[in-house]
């Protein structure tokens, strides 16, 4: 738990306990427990993040102020009562303030997965980039070389191969092989066999 939780518990175990405060009553429109907790992670996100970067909470028409409120469709004299209430009810506002930071743990963690992906895709891109370049620079020492590139030396392999293929089907057509009535582009067998 963190300090200042545990500082605010302390305060507010001490305050009632020298004033002997009666409990506040319960409020008509008190927030349950698990909206309660909805609306305190958004509150922390939204502070941590207005307190990075307040510009970009404005340009996109994000007013920290009333963001919250808006949100969770409440008022901000719901809010302080049921968080007064809570308050008061110590278990009950341990328990939802255990749940937020489990929440904002767990949502940390995911983020930290995200990014980690992130990083893994970006080294990849660039990990691909320096392959291309390294593939480049090796045909241009090839070039250097030999005096072709390696795309000619690649027209010669295919040329080859093709050549290769003619010559091995030459002795076949010496011995009368002749094309397929219906289809010339095919061979009739040297035997029926």
């Amino acid at each position: 738990m963190k300090l200042k939780t545990v500082i605010a518990l302390f305060s507010v175990l001490v305050f009632l306990g020298c004033n002997k405060i009666k409990a506040p009553e319960k409020p008509d429109n008190l927030i349950s427990k698990e909206k309660m907790v909805a609306i305190l992670i958004d509150s922390k996100i939204i502070g941590a993040a207005s307190s990075v970067d307040k510009r970009i909470m404005k340009e996109n028409g994000v007013d920290v102020n009333t963001y919250i409120y808006e949100k969770h469709n409440i008022d901000s004299l719901q809010f302080a009562l049921s968080n007064n209430y809570y308050a008061f009810h110590v278990k009950d506002y341990k328990n939802i303030y255990e749940q937020v930071n489990d929440s904002l743990e767990a949502l940390k963690a995911a983020f930290k997965v995200q990014e980690a992906e992130e990083w893994k895709n970006t080294t990849k891109k660039e990990e691909d980039s320096i392959k291309a370049i390294q593939a480049t620079k090796d045909s241009i020492d090839f070039a250097a070389k030999t005096g072709k590139s390696k795309i000619e030396i690649n027209k010669d392999s295919i040329f080859k191969t093709r050549q290769n293929k003619l010559d091995s089907i030459k002795p076949l057509l010496k011995k009368g092989l002749r094309a397929h009535p219906k289809n010339p582009k095919l061979i009739n067998p040297v035997s029926s066999k």
